[in-house]
């Protein structure tokens, strides 16, 4: 698709019920505005940073050049984790970064990115603008001074790369692993060594020793990390992270000192944005799974001790944080019985019908 063509012909519709935003028609009443906007990544993991880049040439083009914002790749403002705190001191009026990275501060920014055993990508999106996601995480980020958008979703992710292989929930034990937000409590009580790594130095601390085993993403980012280099065990699922959805920040100050056009701009430029990702890593995944078994990589399944181990471990940390901390357990019983409420209606119809067509295009010409 010509991105640039469509939208200057077609211009973008604003969600939830908002008018049609048509730039000749509101250039001219409009103020000119330069905006800064950093990111946790950069041009080294495209299906991530592009999303931001796509983002702000749309405001720049349905604004007829006068809503600009400079995009700066993770390191060159902030580093990756203190894209929040930049946002909300406002250093720079928006970020890009995935909500989890901030567990440290509330352990409910989780809800925003992904926790353990929770909601697919089409599951969040639906939580997130049918149900009663973006109110509750609107109030969550309201405390530190943030407007949250959608900004994209990575799909299921992978369980990452390991030195050695794991058999049991013994193998666990003592490991070095790279990973965030609430996985890491949860690992940490099975035996694992959580580390918080930012993406810039995974791959060295893996070839270096620093780290045992690393998840990071799925294989579009893995392949650009080159973790297969380093470590031969590629496991799935991520069990953690069903989906993983990146969010944008905006100072809330500056979001409210913004037109209503401009305010219902960033609202859809951001969702745009955020579909095209899910685009590119279902549309891409496929290939470069492909060659990272092509190129040494072995692709295994967790055991399913593990798996249980990991679910019940879940859990009990679930309801340990429920019962001291009273937002945590609002925004937990909502997500959790909207999806209680979408798996069975999923097993039925997706999930049988992704089993039957696995199985029937595996045994084709046979």
């Amino acid at each position: 698709m010509q991105r640039r063509s469509f939208l200057k012909k077609a211009g973008l519709t604003a969600v939830a019920g908002s008018a049609v935003v048509a730039a000749p028609a509101i250039a001219e009443s409009l103020p000119k505005l330069n905006w800064k906007m950093t990111s946790t990544y950069g041009p080294s993991l495209p299906a991530l940073f592009s999303t931001a880049e796509l983002f702000v040439k749309m405001l720049t083009e349905i604004s007829d050049g006068n809503f600009n914002v400079r995009l700066y790749p993770v390191g060159e403002i902030v580093p990756g984790f203190e894209v929040m705190d930049a946002v909300e001191n406002r250093t720079v009026e928006m970020g890009q970064t995935a909500s989890y990275y901030f567990y440290g501060k509330d352990p409910s920014f989780s809800f925003d990115t992904a926790v353990p055993f929770g909601l697919n990508s089409r599951q969040m999106n639906a939580w997130m603008y049918e149900g009663d996601g973006m109110k509750l995480m609107r109030e969550l980020f309201a405390t530190r001074n943030i407007v949250n958008f959608p900004f994209g979703n990575t799909g299921t992710q992978m369980g990452g790369w390991y030195r050695k292989e794991i058999n049991s929930v013994d193998d666990l034990k003592g490991l070095k692993m790279r990973t965030a937000g609430f996985a890491g409590e949860v690992l940490a009580r099975m035996g694992v060594v959580p580390q918080q790594v930012p993406p810039g130095d995974i791959y060295p601390s893996l070839e270096k020793g620093t780290l045992d085993a690393v998840e990071f993403v799925g294989p579009v980012d893995d392949e650009k990390l080159g973790l297969q280099k380093v470590a031969k065990y590629y496991y799935y699922p991520g069990w953690w992270e069903g989906s993983a959805q990146v969010s944008l920040y905006v100072n809330q100050d500056a979001f409210n000192e913004l037109p209503k056009a401009y305010q219902n701009m960033v609202a859809t430029a951001a969702r745009a944005a955020s579909d095209n990702m899910l685009a590119i890593y279902d549309s891409q995944s496929p290939g470069a799974l492909r060659r990272l078994i092509a190129g040494g990589a072995v692709l295994k399944a967790f055991p399913r001790d593990v798996m249980d181990a990991s679910f019940k471990t879940s859990n009990e940390l679930y309801k340990e944080f429920c019962e001291k901390d009273e937002r945590f357990k609002r925004i937990h019983d909502n997500y959790m019985a909207f999806r209680d409420e979408l798996v069975p209606w999923f097993r039925v119809a997706e999930g049988s019908y992704d089993n039957y067509l696995g199985i029937a295009l595996a045994n084709r010409g046979k």
